[in-house]
């Protein structure tokens, strides 16, 4: 098959996964319009507050799921079908884009979305599994000690990206990947500015494992 062909595929079918609203559904799905209540964010943390804890770590798995299948799964379905193996990163790296891009602007949602955290993960899990291992260490000891979730998702994302930065020194690799990872992660800070500015402003709202009226 063409490869260019697949590869446009790649991006559509990556994209249209990860606009799939999970928590929105999922919240619907128990009566609950989750974008206008809580944070109004279809995101896993909103529907753990809202919804329930299991319900809100069950759309945390789903949203992951969504950028590994595109990293993992349609980038060796591409390599398979057309795309030269040397590629197979350059063309994960693609599709993970397209994901968390379809996350942070659903079709579904009228191109609005979700701040890309959980997406980003499973993307970079399809991809370089021991980075997403160090980004968990930093985000659990940040969000232990602040118990904010959106400073440990910044923090998560500079530490991901700035630990590939330092692997391809060391190893001497290319500069797609972190250079794809310091972008994500500029994204992901610049989807957190309305937190940034409750942050600096101290009025940011500190987790609450118990469910809000």
């Amino acid at each position: 098959m063409n490869i260019y062909l697949i590869t446009i595929l790649g991006i559509i079918v990556s994209y249209l996964l990860g606009s799939i609203p999970f928590g929105l559904i999922i919240a619907r799905a128990h009566g609950i319009n989750i974008q206008r209540v809580g944070s109004c964010s279809t995101g896993a943390t909103n529907v753990f507050r809202c919804v329930g804890k299991g319900w809100g770590l069950f759309t945390f798995f789903l949203d992951v799921l969504k950028g590994f299948c595109s990293s993992f799964f349609i980038a060796k379905l591409a390599v398979h079908l057309a795309v030269p193996s040397d590629y197979l990163t350059a063309i994960a790296l693609l599709y993970a884009c397209a994901s968390v891009a379809g996350h942070n602007w659903s079709v579904f949602l009228r191109f609005k979305g979700g701040k890309g955290v959980a997406t980003t993960v499973g993307a970079i899990l399809g991809i370089a599994p021991l980075m997403v291992g160090i980004g968990f260490i930093a985000w659990v000891i940040v969000f232990v000690i602040s118990r904010y979730v959106s400073l440990a998702s910044i923090i998560t994302a500079i530490t991901i990206a700035s630990y590939s930065w330092v692997d391809k020194v060391r190893n001497d690799g290319g500069l797609l990947l972190p250079s794809v990872l310091t972008i994500l992660a500029i994204l992901i800070i610049w989807r957190h500015k309305a937190n940034i500015i409750r942050l600096l402003h101290g009025n940011e709202n500190r987790f609450n494992f118990k469910k809000k009226k």
